[in-house]
Formats: structure tokens, sequence, C-alpha cells
């Protein structure tokens, strides 16, 4: 098959060791994609299957419909609302999801993202490279509260590095969360103002559903302490539009970590990257060598499974009775 790849920024599918999988197949990976459907169509022309990095490719009708040589889509995990389904259904592509979600490296990057921004390692280092004199305080995570809104497989990991801290930590949320945090010994705050007075480091864990999109409301936020942290791996979208800048401007909370955002890639001139107070990453904390080689390697052996007449892991399974 003719597979292409797009929007491979780190030009790292290559050196991946799963990459080997697909060397019966022609292969053209794009470190730069365009995301305009006509340009996008011209570089993957003559394509019978695509291989997606996360949501960094929209496959919209438009561009379905320039790509006639299209067979399959193959999305890296399990994410599927970047892809308009029924106009690739409609037309008998196949769309493939792996079944592989490992919780450690977005729990790992989110105390990352927690610690560099309590301390401002970023700012502080980029100081010390210029030759200049520090100029903040950060604090320190033993007994302070560590506030996971949502607690699923990340959030609870997350709150076994906090417990590592000295942290106490505390969740809310739904009767599942409830539920696991229970069997984990976790202490679930119900009255939801209290829960966001009295953490020093919140941090999101809820899935992005039509009922948690802008849950997190501009009047949450106020309640915060002025030293207080927010950190989001989860979705941008959780939050109320606005709220997040508006409030690091109003000093509650006085710090934030944030590997998400509402559109990616980030703009240059977003407030949040202007601010000292607040650690930007580029909506990578998935990406590992562990993981790609995981997640990609299971893309790949999807491709590989459909090519030969032996299809796995398909989304819109109707497509494969025609």
């Amino acid at each position: 098959m003719k597979i292409a790849i797009p929007h491979d920024h780190q030009d790292l599918v290559r050196s991946l060791g799963c990459f080997s999988k697909l060397a019966r197949h022609e292969v053209s990976v794009f470190t730069e994609s365009p995301v305009e459907p006509a340009a996008l169509a011209a570089q993957l022309a003559g394509a019978e299957a695509l291989v997606l990095i996360r949501e960094r490719t929209p496959v919209s009708a438009a561009l379905i419909e320039r790509l006639p040589k299209l067979k399959m889509v193959s999305q890296l995990a399990r994410t599927t609302h970047h892809i308009d389904v029924a106009a690739c259904t409609a037309r008998g592509i196949a769309i493939a999801t792996g079944n592989s979600k490992s919780p450690v490296s977005p729990a790992e990057h989110t105390f990352a993202l927690i610690l560099a921004a309590a301390r401002s390692i970023p700012l502080e280092a980029g100081r010390m490279q210029r030759g200049e004199e520090p100029t903040t305080l950060g604090f320190t995570m033993r007994g302070k509260t560590l506030a996971l809104l949502g607690f699923g497989t990340i959030g609870e990991l997350v709150a076994q590095m906090g417990r590592g801290f000295g942290m106490r930590v505390v969740t809310h949320g739904r009767a599942g969360s409830r539920e696991r945090a229970a069997a984990a010994g976790v202490e679930f705050i119900e009255d939801r103002a209290r829960f966001f007075r009295e953490a020093d480091v919140l941090s999101l864990h809820l899935r992005l559903t039509p009922e948690t999109k802008h849950s997190v409301t501009a009047a949450d936020l106020a309640l915060m302490k002025p030293r207080s942290l927010l950190a989001n791996t989860a979705r941008a979208e959780l939050i109320a539009p606005g709220a997040l800048v508006a409030a690091l401007q109003a000093g509650r909370p006085g710090y934030a970590g944030l590997d998400v955002f509402e559109h990616e890639p980030v703009p240059v001139d977003h407030p949040l990257l202007k601010m000292d107070n607040v650690v930007c990453t580029p909506h990578y904390g998935w990406a590992t060598h562990e993981t790609y080689e995981q997640y990609f390697g299971e893309a790949f052996d999807n491709v590989v499974a459909f090519a030969e007449g032996r299809p796995s892991g398909i989304f819109n399974p109707e497509v494969l009775a025609r």
C-alpha cells in the first residue's frame, strides 16, 4: 500500500523500531503538513492509507473528497473526534483505532509541569543562561493539598506521586471518581467550593464530554488561593473560554502548568505564553520513546493487517461488508 504519515513534527517516526513493520509498503513521512484540505490533499495525493498522530490531522469530508484512492485511516490511540467518521463510512474508508492506553507518561508529565511551575524552572534557567540573578521564590510540595478533579487511571498515578512528596491528596468528581478514590484511600470532597478553596495544587483529570466541557468556571478559579497552582494535561476545553487567562491575571491561581490548549499549535502571541508564572508545553505529555513505540506499533499493525485482508481494530466495521 501507499501509506502517508503527516505532521511528524519531530521527525521521529522513521527512527522507531516498529517502523520496520511497514518495510514492504511505500511510506511517505511529512514533518510539516498544511491543515487546509486542498493543500493537505496535494501533499497526500495517491495515499491509500493514512497513519494519524493523535489529533494533529483533521480528516474532513473536504479532504476525503480529494483523496479518491484512500482506503483506510489508522489512528494512534482511540480518539476519533477529529475524523469525519460518517464521511469515511459513506466512502467505504475503514478507520482503525488502537486499544493501548498508558497513563504513565501523562501522569509523569503532569507532575513535571507542577514542579516546573512551582519553582519557576524555565524562567530561572533562562535568567541563568543570560547571566541574570534569580527573581522568584518557589514553593514546596510537602504538606500542601493536591486536589485532583477527576480520579481515573492518570489521576491515581498523580495521587501516588503527590503522596511521595508528602502531600495531602483529595479529589472531587462524579460517582466513578468517588468509588475509585475510596478504593485508593483518597479523600473525596463533596462540596465543590471547598474543593477549590483548599487546593494548593489543582490538577485536571476529567474526560472531555458534553457534561464536562467548560465545567471549570471563572467562579471556581476565583475561589483558589493566590499562591495555588493549576495543572492541566487533560483537555483545555474543560475550562470555560478565557477563564484561565483572566484568573491568572487576577492572581487566583498564582501559577499554571499546561500541556493542552483550545487551539493547537498555539499561536506565538497567546497570552499564556507571555506569562512568567505559567509553564507551557506543546501537548506532548503523552509522547515518550516508550509510548511512540507502543502506539505507532499498534497503528502499523492495523495497516499491515488491513493490507493483508485481515482487518483489525476497525472503528466503523460496517465498511468491511462492502
